[in-house]
């Protein structure tokens, strides 16, 4: 009898001891295998899929080895096996690939330093592999916040002692100066084991501008008297510019009377005399660039929409022969560009606005305008772009815009909302997206009668504020201050279109 249980608490104990040699390969395997874990996090190299997939030969081993300790060797030799080829396929990885410093790896880019907003533009990246193995893996450049890139990542496959070019369509979705400062590349060990990501600094600036194709378009509309196309409407002039320009070829759409004869007797071509209009009269664009200015509309803010429209502007002033000059203000002044003719001001233009921005702070009308009369004395058409939504705001514009009469031409340009005037002209629809936009805990489910009413009070609510913005407007007529009242999406032509108005009647 006791031997019987000796001999039963010895298979026992035979049992233990086998149940714990077979978790042993696991935990020699783990042992081993922490260290170079460690380094790998360390050295920003990682394991792949096919690493993991090589587990699965241990796991298999070591579930025979509950039924059979003979698969215990087995499982040792797969776990020593492994450890190695996965140990040499590291060093081949870090020593191949240069290092720490990755000193083995030159990458260059070549971009444009300016680029316009929403346009794509070309960049290039050139990979030099001057380490001793073969670079297999993909990389892609530093983006900024606010771009995309076509394509977004390159596929790398490069020899030792070779180079390759990637290229890539960057767009902008915002204006403004951004660095791009690293490249980063994936590269996979020569197993396909491991995988390291490394980062390397290649120090570029980009500005992006507003997008002025729309001034390409003006020039050539205007070289082929085409201007309509673009809202841009033909102002006849009271009386008739009789400063004479230069001589230039007969077009299909010029006054006949203006033929030069005896030039097109000389020439044997028909030539027409060019008249030049009045000139070095001034121009002054002040951008609010408070929080009246922050909503969005087509994914671009007031500011943007408004910056781009006094760009045109001041480009079709700028061909005239006037001087154009800017403030751009919020609780400050952040930008002054003096009057100036002369396609050199452009540029200038450009560059003190395209990196300016809508704050949430309350605009100083107040500083802006002092700045304004203490630098520029002579009469100018000074232009306020800004937004009214509220009366305290509104009194403030109408104060100041009707105290420049009189000194300068005040023109006051307000941007009106969408959204108001679709809700007041169609109520039921506005109402319904509306309700859809609204997330679902906010609101219980509408009944026909709730829409209703709520379809009526949205859309009076719409009204009495359109019919309190449209006091505004008639408010500032009354006081002699020019007015121009679009959407921001349809600024550029009433702008250019009240700026050839002005000329055209010499209110300046």
């Amino acid at each position: 009898m006791h031997f019987l249980i000796a001999q039963s608490k010895l298979a026992s104990d035979m049992g233990e001891e086998m149940q714990w040699l077979s978790q042993l390969p696991w935990l020699l395997l783990v042992m081993l295998s922490l260290p170079l874990v460690i380094v790998a996090l360390a050295t920003r190299v990682f394991p792949t899929r096919l690493w993991a997939g090589l587990l699965a030969i241990p796991i298999i081993c070591s579930v025979l080895v509950v039924f059979s300790p003979d698969w215990l060797v087995v499982v040792a030799l797969v776990d020593g096996m492994i450890l190695i080829v996965t140990t040499i396929d590291f060093a081949l990885l870090w020593r191949g690939s240069g290092g720490g410093s990755c000193t083995g790896i030159e990458v260059t880019r070549e971009i444009g330093r300016s680029g316009s907003l929403g346009v794509p533009m070309e960049s290039t990246l050139r990979l030099r592999n001057r380490t001793s193995m073969r670079l297999v893996g993909e990389f892609c450049d530093d983006l900024p916040e606010y771009f995309t890139a076509e394509p977004a990542v390159h596929s790398l496959d490069l020899l030792p002692g070779m180079e390759t070019k990637a290229l890539a369509r960057l767009t902008a979705h915002r204006r403004g100066a951004f660095e791009l400062e690293k490249c980063y590349l994936k590269i996979s060990s020569p197993l396909r084991l491991w995988q390291r990501q490394v980062t390397l600094a290649v120090h570029d600036r980009v500005n992006i501008y507003p997008d002025m194709k729309q001034l390409a378009d003006y020039a050539l509309l205007a070289r082929t008297n085409r201007l309509s196309l673009i809202g841009v409407r033909r102002t006849r002039r009271i009386g008739q510019d009789s400063d004479f320009e230069r001589l230039r070829d007969y077009t299909r759409d010029d006054n006949y009377r203006h033929i030069d004869w005896r030039s097109t007797a000389r020439r044997n071509k028909l030539t027409v005399r060019q008249f030049q209009s009045d000139q070095s009269q001034r121009l002054i664009f002040m951008l609010d660039c408070g929080r009246m200015m922050t909503n969005h509309r087509d994914g671009y803010s007031l500011l943007d929409h408004a910056l781009n429209a006094a760009l045109m502007m001041a480009y079709v002033a700028l061909q005239q022969g006037d001087a154009v000059g800017m403030i751009c203000f919020s609780d400050r002044v952040h930008a002054y560009i003096p009057p100036r003719g002369g396609a050199s001001q452009m540029n200038r233009l450009l560059q003190a606005g395209f990196d300016q921005f809508p704050r949430m702070v309350e605009s100083r009308y107040d500083l802006a305008f002092l700045h304004l009369s203490s630098r520029c004395k002579r009469r100018s058409l000074v232009t306020l772009v800004t937004n009214v939504v509220d009366e305290v705001n509104a009194e403030v514009v109408v104060d100041y815009l009707s105290n420049l009469t009189g000194t300068h031409l005040p023109l006051g340009v307000l941007l009106r909302d969408r959204e108001m005037f679709v809700a007041a002209d169609a109520p039921q629809h506005a109402a319904l997206a509306a309700i859809a936009a609204t997330p679902a805990g906010e609101l219980p489910p509408p009944a026909s009668e709730s829409i209703d009413d709520f379809t009526m009070y949205r859309a009076a609510a719409a009204a009495d504020i359109l019919v309190w913005r449209e006091e505004i407007l008639t408010g500032l007529r009354h006081r002699g201050v020019l007015v121009v009242d679009a959407f921001p999406d349809e600024l550029t032509a009433p702008l250019v279109n009240q700026y050839l108005d002005v000329k055209a009647k010499h209110l300046l």
